[in-house]
């Protein structure tokens, strides 16, 4: 035990004498006098060699050593915060920020968002609903029977947990999910992204983004949806825009229609968007079919109503002259910049 006291006088002294000017000396001491491996951790340890009538003395030895390593780490610590607060802070706040780089949306959303406030100003909201919907909400209530190809392996993701789940294939969904509500008159656009089991390239890709508007209320009729149609694409692509309409059969409308417009790319003169017609297809339209009303518990009767759909690649590659549709899941940082000035 004698060896041990005078080790232990000996390590006070050198407490004593020690200068901590620092926080990296300030650390050390406490690793190697306090820490988990520490000195007095080490010493505590020798208690078991110590005979059993020199424990008590022992312990009380040991205790004072402890509190008096404490007692000066506590007071360099003081000192050092003391001595930093006088000092000031370490950075100068008149120097210039650094320069952080200037971000932008991605084209898709900001066509998704130009599409969004040309219908506003119409008096459309917007409603979202799930990607990942029944097959009632995404085909049954649209009127779409079961020997429908668009239910086909080939047209449509499905869930292998669930075979009544898969991933939506338009944000048609939306659309029934409001009808349900029973709120109307019912004016509203439902954007998203959606998928089909398509191959990819150019033109098209497995999942996408859509627009579809809905419209229903009393005395509504086709005249209502060319006239909203004319807007949305004069706003869209100018005044001078041409437009047609053709004929079209979906379950889910009738009358139906497809929308052309004049290819914005070649002008109308004919190039491999448009496949040398000078027109582009860019949405499908029609009359809510009465059975999906009477699907969503609106008596076809009284209420009428129109409805359209369109992709927001297809608007976004004529609006921005791009030709490769798989530009905008590449996630290209070189051309994803191209749209910082838009924002």
């Amino acid at each position: 035990m004698e060896q041990l006291l005078a080790q232990i006088e000996q390590l006070k002294k050198e407490i004593a004498e020690s200068a901590v000017t620092d926080a990296p000396s300030l650390e050390a001491f406490r690793i190697r006098f306090l820490g988990t491996k520490g000195i007095v951790k080490n010493l505590m340890g020798e208690m078991k060699n110590v005979a059993n009538e020199k424990k008590r003395e022992f312990g009380q030895i040991m205790n004072e050593f402890k509190q008096f390593a404490e007692s000066h780490f506590e007071q360099w610590k003081e000192q050092l915060e003391a001595g930093s607060a006088a000092a000031g802070p370490s950075i100068d706040n008149t120097l210039p920020g650094d320069n952080l780089p200037l971000g932008s949306r991605h084209p898709i959303s900001l066509m998704r968002n130009h599409i969004i406030s040309i219908f506003q100003r119409l008096g459309f909201a917007v409603a979202e609903g799930p990607e990942i919907e029944d097959d009632f909400h995404n085909f049954t209530a649209l009127n779409l029977p079961e020997h429908h190809p668009a239910r086909d392996m080939q047209d449509t993701f499905y869930i292998q947990q669930n075979p009544d789940w898969l991933l939506r294939t338009h944000t048609s969904n939306i659309q029934i999910r409001e009808m349900e509500k029973g709120e109307l008159p019912l004016r509203i656009i439902c954007p998203g992204r959606v998928y089909r089991n398509e191959t990819i390239s150019a033109r098209s890709h497995c999942f996408f983004h859509q627009v579809e508007g809905l419209y229903i209320d009393e005395n509504v009729s086709f005249a209502d949806l060319k006239q909203t149609l004319y807007y949305f694409v004069q706003e869209m692509y100018g005044k001078d825009v041409k437009v047609r309409f053709r004929p079209s059969y979906f379950p889910f409308t009738e009358p139906s229609a497809e929308m052309d417009i004049s290819c914005q790319i070649c002008g109308g003169s004919g190039c491999a968007i448009c496949k040398k017609t000078g027109w582009l297809e860019i949405l499908g339209c029609g009359m809510v079919h009465p059975n999906v009303l009477q699907n969503c518990g609106i008596d076809p009767n009284k209420y009428t109503g129109f409805a359209f759909g369109m992709g927001i690649e297809r608007p976004a590659l004529l609006k921005y002259g791009i030709t490769d549709i798989r530009l905008f899941s590449e996630n290209d940082v070189r051309f994803l910049r191209q749209f910082t000035a838009a924002t």
